[in-house]
């Protein structure tokens, strides 16, 4: 993340850095930095690190010769007090790092100690971030893009609060533009009052401006008659003539008030709300300015920025009709947010449809903002699609956010009330509620951003693996067990070493953790956190069914089980909270 990068390093890794420079200077060299990485599998150590290849570059001596000089060296420095239990050569020249089971155990107590906050730390302390998502326009229904921008959002304001830093959720949205033009031709055809709608649904009425919308927009495209007049409303909505003042109004209403029932349900909560008619004379003001120097031309009457100097195409940022273009007003948006709210970092999270769009936008900011250019990043995130293919919100062939929320619920419902669950009544509403959401949400953030997804219901909630409700399982498991033992918070003081490799393979993973979250801030990466909390949850239910907790041997091997029971239960929950999902106490 180049100059926003804050991330406090882990105390192991500077225990091992500092074990590594030592044996390097031992070899009379030196090096800037040791970079270590975490191996896949457990006999690979917990850490590792290729450094004996530069440096048996640079001592023209092979890899392998060198690592064993430097284990050598830092096995003797190892004493019983240390984190570290040994170090290996493995390989052609890798080194190989052990932690202490005393350590490793010390972090279980961490995770029971510190609850919630464990895998938070102070990294962003002292910083603010702007994170801008979601961004529906009003007029327009609530789609899967819409959904898929929240989840992505919430999830990176979550990691970033989880490191410390001040982080304002910010929403964009267009109430201005042909779109708005198009909705309102659409509502004036329909022939409906605007007092006869408001008696009807929240619902009802967010529809009604959906299909306007998507009315309208087919006639644009195929009707002169009509694109002469959606073009006339659009210049009077711009000059907000009081001939389509109420309905305007009314529409704009509507859908934000609709809006607002979908980030509650959503869990996200919004600092403050940019709208396109607020920003777009700032941005015609910047444009003029942008003239004087040289940075735009105009051509046949319109303004334009001259992308193809710079590898990008020309894009207009007003209109022959001298209205600014969405390029216009996001431009206008940069200063008014930093106005607002001086952040170190704004991070705006889009669909990837729009990533050509925003390479000419930044090139443009950073000729006419520099200091806002170097501070922004934009996150992409790809399409979704259902398996029987891409849907068009111009068509009104949409699926909107909320149908494939109840649609998803209804499948979980349907579920529950065939396989026998054990959620209580009183219960059952809200828990199918959070599993039908934890199915999306996992879904659409368990990929790399930026590539297109194919959310299949009945995958997305299997209870096999890879899923928001595999997790959400273990999760109640653990809480199952815990009730069993009456022991919520298992004694930390048990001293018991002699781990099975399944329990080793736990706590190694555990203590990964808020590595793992530095790690999904430092790459605006979720799915980093999604991968380690399956890979928990995978351990722990074969650990589970390969060994008994509560009728383990002795009374201490129990209170140890029951520990890393308490343990993974609360990092998945760490996990799952910085996902935006809940965890139902049972399942």
């Amino acid at each position: 993340m180049g100059k926003w990068d804050n991330i406090e390093i882990n105390m192991i890794t500077r225990d091992l850095e500092r074990l590594v420079l030592e044996a390097v200077k031992n070899l009379r060299q030196s090096v800037e930095a040791v970079v270590f990485e975490r191996p896949q599998l457990a006999e690979h150590g917990d850490y590792s690190t290729n450094i004996a290849f530069a440096l048996g570059q640079k001592l023209s001596r092979s890899p392998r010769e060198v690592a064993e000089f430097m284990v050598s060296a830092m096995n003797s420095k190892i004493d019983k007090k240390s984190s570290i239990e040994k170090v290996e050569v493995a390989g052609p020249g890798f080194i190989n790092f052990f932690l202490s089971k005393k350590y490793l155990f010390n972090e279980l107590r961490e995770v029971l100690k510190k609850k919630e906050a464990y895998g938070k730390n102070s990294g962003w302390k002292g910083k603010k971030v702007m994170v801008e998502f979601t961004d529906p326009n009003p007029f327009k229904e609530f789609h899967i893009g819409h959904l898929y921008s929240n989840i992505v959002g919430e999830s990176l304001s979550r990691l970033f609060e989880a490191q410390g830093a001040e982080v304002r959720r910010v929403n964009y949205q267009g109430d201005a533009g042909l779109h708005v033009a198009k909705a309102i031709w659409g509502m004036q055809q329909q022939g409906i009052s605007l007092q006869e709608m408001e008696n009807r649904t929240l619902q009802e009425r967010a529809k009604f401006l959906g299909q306007s919308y998507a009315a309208g927009s087919i006639a644009y495209g195929k009707d002169q008659e009509a694109r002469q007049e959606i073009d006339a409303l659009n210049v009077k909505i711009f000059a907000q003539d009081a001939s389509v003042r109420e309905m305007y109004e009314k529409g704009k209403k509507w859908s934000l008030e609709y809006f607002e029932t979908i980030y509650q349900r959503l869990g996200t909560k919004f600092s403050a709300y940019y709208f396109e008619s607020k920003v777009g004379k700032v941005g015609l003001g910047i444009i003029e300015k942008g003239l004087k120097k040289g940075i735009f031309k105009k051509s046949q009457g319109a303004v334009v920025f001259p992308g193809e100097k710079y590898g990008l195409h020309t894009r207009v940022f007003v209109s022959a009709q001298g209205l600014p273009t969405y390029e216009a007003k996001e431009l206008g948006l940069a200063p008014i947010k930093y106005k607002d709210f001086k952040y170190d970092l704004s991070v705006i999270v889009t669909g990837s449809e729009v990533i050509d769009y925003f390479r000419v936008l930044l090139k443009v900011l950073e000729q006419t903002s520099p200091d806002l250019a170097q501070k922004t990043r934009h996150v992409a995130h790809g399409m979704v699609r259902l398996p029987e293919g891409k849907m068009s919100s111009r068509t009104g062939n949409v699926m909107t956010a909320e149908g494939l929320i109840e649609g998803v619920k209804d499948r979980v419902s349907q579920l529950v009330n065939s396989q026998g669950s054990k959620i209580p009544e009183q219960e059952k509403e809200g828990a199918e509620e959070s599993i039908a959401l934890g199915a999306i949400k996992y879904s659409f953030l368990k990929g790399n951003l930026g590539k297109d997804i194919i959310f299949d219901v009945e995958k997305s909630l299997s209870l096999d693996g890879d899923s928001g409700p595999y997790l959400q399982y273990t999760y109640a498991r653990c809480k199952s067990i815990l009730r069993k033992s009456k022991i919520q918070s298992p004694k930390s003081k048990t001293t018991y070493t002699n781990f099975s490799k399944e329990e080793m393979d736990i706590l190694r993973h555990i203590q990964k953790f808020p590595e793992i979250v530095q790690e999904a801030v430092e790459k605006l990466a979720p799915n980093a956190v999604v991968n380690s909390a399956l890979n928990l949850a995978q351990k722990y239910n074969f650990f589970y069914n390969t060994h008994p907790v509560l009728k383990a041997e002795t009374e201490e091997q129990k209170n140890l089980r029951l520990l890393l029971t308490a343990a993974t239960a609360q990092s998945i929950q760490n996990s799952l909270h910085l996902l935006g999902i809940k965890t139902p106490e049972r399942m």
